[in-house]
């Protein structure tokens, strides 16, 4: 049994260097600009293994919510099965994905704070958890997989997958989650460094309501979130450290000290720091950027 890195930043067109994809599995598609305001990336993903033969990938977490259209053999995740179409909650533990014989389909993320606008529940409700798509759209989720099937390739696939969207979607639920948006923006921008405190006054509310935002809005809460950023911006700054010292990255990254770091990168990452530049450098051949 093989295990490979999966990451993607907010600035990765399809993956992270690190990741161990192989080359032309994955492809992007743009965004209609009616969807723009709820959608932040459309993927596309094909990959066949030879039969008895299984790959685990390890998923890095980046806190968003997902749509995801199963057309081949759904993977597992951490052991559970998957399903041929899900919504996929707001996380931030690493998710080890099994997959076999011939997986394709379609992965959407949603931009922070969208999830009510397409799924008609805030994001909080299915936080830390899958479940099925027609749970949510009333039996949707699984015609519009088999109009997707039926569909004569990718671009096709997309194409009536972005036009039920537009017919879901409600412009007015995007604005009920803007101060949750906001406040979780200016997180990562100050890489996951910012109090609360801080963050709770510079959107104009107290601590206890930036919490009750977060986990409706975000699906996690702001401390969550916080950890994810400042994990983020570490992981960025690797990407140029080819022989890190560890202690001088804690520092630099926000992080009490190396036993922080981690601490955190388990936690996180589910690998140490080590482990996971071991990772880098065993999928660096079979990696785009």
């Amino acid at each position: 049994m093989s295990e490979r890195l999966f990451l993607r930043l907010d600035d990765d067109p399809l993956h992270g260097p690190e990741s161990g994809v192989p080359a032309g599995t994955l492809r992007a598609f743009p965004v209609h600009a009616s969807l723009r305001g709820s959608v932040a990336h459309i993927l596309a993903y094909r990959e066949t293994f030879s039969e008895g033969h299984e790959t685990d990938e390890r998923v890095v977490p980046d806190g968003a919510v997902r749509l995801v259209f199963n057309l081949g053999d759904a993977p597992s995740a951490n052991g559970v099965p998957g399903r041929a179409v899900e919504a996929i909650g707001a996380s931030a533990t690493p998710v080890v994905v099994r997959m076999r014989r011939r997986v394709e389909g379609l992965s959407v993320t949603l931009r922070t704070g969208a999830a009510a606008a397409l799924l008609g529940v805030p994001a909080g409700e299915i936080g830390g958890s899958a479940v099925h798509l027609d749970a949510l759209w009333r039996g949707e989720g699984a015609s519009l997989l088999e109009r997707m099937a039926d569909a004569p390739g990718d671009a096709a696939r997309v194409a009536v997958l972005q036009a039920a969207l537009q017919q879901r979607q409600r412009s007015d639920a995007i604005a009920v989650g803007a101060v949750a948006t906001h406040a979780a923006q200016l997180i990562v921008a100050s890489g996951g460094r910012r109090a609360l405190r801080e963050v709770a006054a510079a959107v104009g509310v107290g601590e206890r309501r930036l919490q009750q935002l977060f986990r409706a809005h975000v699906g996690l809460s702001p401390r969550a979130w916080s950890r994810l950023a400042r994990m983020h911006a570490c992981l960025r700054a690797l990407r140029t450290q080819p022989s890190p010292a560890w202690a001088e990255v804690a520092l630099e990254g926000g992080f009490y000290d190396q036993p922080h770091l981690v601490n955190e990168f388990r936690a996180l990452c589910g690998v140490t720091p080590t482990e996971f530049v071991g990772h880098t450098i065993s999928g660096s051949s079979k990696t785009v950027g």
